[in-house]
């Protein structure tokens, strides 16, 4: 198993399995729903780990994009009467025009100064959706049409389960195979150093936009799933919270780890229905256990055990 997961195609191997055989363990239909909202988390926190763990930038309003691929399946079918997968579509073109246009300036910042203006981004649009109440609901959030496809409606948790983890093991394929194209190559160089790699030839500020526009697409692909599974959006998911529980996750599972995303994801998304046995205590609980995990696990959850595993059988 281990040697496995080392593999590009052992990952995807591994994640296609587990998709397809957990709901054999399932006794009900909110088992399918946690899992569903794990994949669509594991989504975003994969496109996040590009900019973040691979290209070495910092994003803390990446939710940002997220709401804005929420809100375009809402307001898309609603009020301009566009149908939701290309009301889908809009929304990553949209999210990935704001992510050139505002990582032009803003990419060239460094260290707290671009956590800083990432930030302002984020809570610029959460701003905007939370003003705007004749097109988004304002405070309220507004509802979402389901998903038609040829006459065909997405309703019922157990087929949100498939299509995000159809969605999911597409995210993962194409960050795997990213790592071993020119581009991932040059994300690489920027996360060791940015001088080194100008002086290598590489396009610093190029291939920074680039990560970050990869990234701010898949926030908005899963944030229109997320929307057209629930029915209904509210500002929340473009929200600062939001934002920092995608990076929780990224640093969580593992800077740089595709499958870190992942763990990062189901640990995040499982650990509060799990806690819900202290009450009161859960977010105490919560909080607690992942200071403990940062502490001892500072690379975050693979790689420590990666190395651990690998300690072991050397």
């Amino acid at each position: 198993m281990l040697a496995a997961l080392r593999h590009r195609y052992g990952i995807l191997l591994v994640l296609a399995i587990v998709i397809a055989a957990l709901p054999l363990a399932f006794p009900s239909s909110y088992y399918f729903r946690v899992a569903s909202l794990v994949w669509v988390s594991a989504f975003a926190a994969i496109g996040l780990n590009i900019l973040m763990g691979k290209a070495g930038q910092v994003s803390l309003g990446h939710a940002g994009f997220f709401g804005i691929g929420a809100y375009a399946v809402a307001i898309g079918p609603t009020h301009l009467g566009v149908p939701s997968l290309a009301a889908l579509l809009l929304g990553c073109l949209l999210s990935a025009l704001l992510a050139f246009l505002v990582g032009r300036p803003i990419l060239r910042l460094k260290g707290h100064y671009l956590a800083i203006a990432t930030l302002g981004f984020g809570v610029l649009v959460a701003l905007v959706i939370t003003t705007e109440s004749r097109w988004t609901g304002g405070p309220d959030g507004m509802s979402v049409m389901k998903l038609t496809l040829f006459g065909w409606r997405a309703s019922g948790s157990d087929t949100w389960y498939w299509i995000t983890g159809g969605l999911l093991f597409a995210g993962t394929w194409i960050a795997l195979n990213l790592d071993e194209t020119p581009t991932g190559r040059a994300f690489r160089a920027l996360h060791d150093s940015e001088i080194a790699a100008r002086v290598t030839g590489v396009n610093v500020n190029r291939f920074k936009l680039q990560a970050f526009v990869i990234a701010a697409v898949y926030a908005s692909l899963a944030g229109s799933a997320l929307a057209l599974m629930n029915g209904f959006v509210n500002p929340d998911q473009a929200g600062f919270l939001h934002s920092i529980e995608l990076v929780t996750m990224v640093v969580l599972g593992g800077l740089g780890s595709v499958l870190g995303s992942i763990v990062g994801a189901a640990v995040l998304i499982m650990l509060p229905q799990i806690l819900t046995v202290f009450q009161e205590y859960e977010n105490l609980m919560l909080g607690f256990i992942i200071i403990v995990s940062m502490i001892f696990m500072r690379e975050g959850i693979v790689p420590v055990l990666s190395k651990f595993m690998m300690g072991r059988r050397a």
